[in-house]
C-alpha cells in the first residue's frame, strides 16, 4: 500500500502507550493496534482528528504517501 502509517513513531515521541491513547481517542485497543501496525485499510476522519488532538500533531505526522515502485516488467499506464 502506498500510504504508510507512522502512529508508532508519534506515540513514542509523545511517550504515550497504546492503553493511554486508546482511552483518550475512545477507540478499542485492538483497533488502535491494527492502525498502529499499518494493517488498517481505512480510518475515519473523526478518529484521525482525535488521534491528532491527543498527540498534538498534524495528520501528515502520522500518514505518509510513498509511491510504490512498479514490478519489473510491469507496464505503467
Amino acid at each position: 500500500m502506498a500510504i504508510k502509517i507512522h502512529l508508532d513513531v508519534m506515540m513514542a515521541r509523545r511517550k504515550k502507550g497504546l492503553t493511554e491513547l486508546a482511552g483518550e481517542v475512545d477507540i478499542t485497543m485492538a483497533n488502535l493496534s491494527i492502525l498502529k501496525n499499518g494493517k488498517a485499510r481505512a480510518v475515519r476522519l473523526s478518529t484521525l482528528e482525535a488521534i491528532c488532538k491527543a498527540l498534538s500533531c498534524q495528520p501528515g505526522d502520522i500518514l505518509e504517501y510513498v509511491p510504490e515502485e512498479p514490478e519489473k516488467g510491469e507496464d505503467i499506464i
